[in-house]
């Protein structure tokens, strides 16, 4: 298992990267665009946290600026029908952090607007994942609404509404916290009486 690559980056383009090494040896590493943003110019010293798929066919390493990049990468992998370039393409279309806040908080909508994921793909994950990924939400991330059908219901009504989707989750998620369950007219309701205390 190659986990970590270092020396002098020779090359990187929106996809790939090349670090050559202190002993001579230089690799094609296929990245997020966040680590093409965050990488330094061409022959400045660099470092990547790497995964490496071997196949029939070819090695390919794929490579992060941080570990959990490579973490959620590497969770990815785990959901039926998601190979290591579709989930690079998760990752780099939503970040990280973004994409374990769209599969917690089941956000079909967010997903499907990745590249080569439908509707089938984005609830497949979602279905695999939602409940795996507690130990990689960012630091104060907030938990996903408990509410199920209802709960979205109420955060779509309260948007044509004409709320911001982070108002509209804060008031059906106080709705929640206060006891306000079961109907989504029942949420909205709890939710609108949050919003017009604020």
């Amino acid at each position: 298992m190659i986990a970590q690559v270092t020396g002098t980056l020779v090359a990187k383009d929106l996809d790939r990267a090349e670090i050559l090494t202190a002993g001579g040896l230089a690799y094609e590493i296929a990245i997020p665009l966040s680590a093409f943003e965050r990488l330094p110019d061409p022959s400045k010293p660099a470092t990547l946290h790497t995964h490496l798929v071997v196949r029939e066919d070819a090695w390919e390493l794929y490579g992060f600026t941080t570990p959990h990049e490579r973490a959620v990468f590497r969770r990815l992998l785990d959901a039926k029908g998601v190979g290591p370039a579709l989930a690079l393409g998760l990752v780099s279309t939503l970040t990280a952090d973004g994409v374990v806040r769209a599969i917690r908080e089941k956000d079909v909508a967010t997903l499907t607007g990745v590249p080569r994921v439908g509707r089938k793909k984005a609830q497949q994950l979602v279905l695999d994942l939602a409940e795996k990924l507690d130990d990689l939400a960012a630091p104060g991330a907030p938990r996903p609404l408990s509410g199920g059908a209802a709960s979205d219901d109420a955060l779509r009504a309260l948007v044509s509404l004409g709320y911001s989707s982070a108002e509209a989750e804060r008031a059906v998620r106080a709705a929640l916290d206060s006891g306000s369950g079961g109907a989504a007219p029942d949420v909205i309701r709890a939710a609108l009486s949050e919003l017009n205390r604020r």
